[in-house]
């Protein structure tokens, strides 16, 4: 039975300690109980009490992770400088964790395995993480009221909610927040702001270099270099990352809240990117419109 990790590729070692350990052969053990190549195991931080080892793979046999915590431990027992305690273990947020699985015969095997893929599923599309961007929020200029009615709306949806850290107005802040949210497996990630024309909004470029074939959508166009303008328009975005969906909106809470409705019901129709984005934008657009904005739209320094 071949297995997807679903992106998350992230096995936690909890309850170690070291002391001048060879991180390299730490990896390759491990590699050598689950089966990998010794390539595709790595350390990628360490912790006073864990250690966290990225699994470089998508697909993987279940033979080779189904059970294995024990046999895991027991190899880095042996290695020179690692200390492990009675209370030791493996833990991943993903299909990894069945390596905690204990054995049983084929059937049931493969039924419980199938179970909790299922519920891995479910348990990641109901984790929300939401991010305000921006220098006005991190220094206090403006109240921030998206973050507190997008929590609300999706709690009532049934979405466990983490207000995530304000994203700095710099790409590489935004890449590695929005990664380390699909590596938290949060399974819908929200940004509100920084998505407007001026060399300042970087949110829709921050999430095409995590995932590059989101979908981004004009909400209204204009001659580049007007005004401020640094670029031809306004976009929103929508990517996907293995189970996680990440989608930028605007700032301005109208937009927000009704961006947010739009989301909602794409989320409860199994809507792909494609058009969730496309749906997401026509609705914004349509409320420009109605403003009087069309193609010669300046922003007025609100998107």
């Amino acid at each position: 039975m071949g297995l997807n990790l679903l992106e998350k590729t992230e096995l936690w070692v909890n309850h170690i300690t070291l002391d001048h350990v060879n991180l390299t052969e730490l990896a390759q053990t491990v590699a050598d109980v689950l089966g990998f190549d010794r390539s595709k195991v790595l350390v990628v931080d360490v912790r006073p009490d864990h250690i966290t080892l990225d699994i470089m793979e998508n697909d993987i046999p279940a033979e080779n992770i189904v059970g294995k915590e024990r046999a895991v431990l027991d190899a880095l027992s042996k290695l020179k400088g690692v200390s492990l305690y009675e209370d030791s273990c493996l833990h991943s947020n993903g299909i990894l964790g069945l390596i905690c699985l204990e054995g049983e015969n084929s059937v049931e095997m493969s039924r419980t395995v199938n179970h909790m893929v299922d519920e891995i599923k479910e348990r990641i599309s109901k984790r929300a993480i939401i991010f305000p961007t921006g220098f006005e929020l991190k220094q206090n200029l403006i109240e921030d009221t998206n973050t507190p009615y997008l929590k609300n709306l999706l709690e009532a949806e049934g979405y466990k909610v983490t207000i995530g850290d304000i994203m700095e107005d710099d790409m590489d802040d935004m890449e590695f927040k929005l990664s380390d949210a699909v590596s938290r497996a949060f399974g819908l990630i929200i940004t509100t702001g920084g998505v407007g024309a001026e060399d300042k909004d970087k949110t829709v470029e921050s999430m095409l270099r995590v995932d590059p074939q989101a979908v981004t959508p004009y909400i209204v166009k204009f001659q580049q270099g007007t005004g401020r303008h640094v670029k031809d328009g306004v976009r929103i975005a929508v990517g996907t990352v293995g189970p996680s969906m990440m989608v930028s909106f605007p700032g301005p809470n109208d937009e927000v809240r009704l961006a947010a409705g739009v989301l909602v019901e794409c989320l409860k129709h199994n809507c792909d990117k494609e058009v969730t984005a496309h749906q997401i934008a026509a609705v914004l657009a349509e409320k420009l419109m109605k403003k009087g904005f069309h193609h010669d739209y300046h922003g007025l320094n609100k998107l």
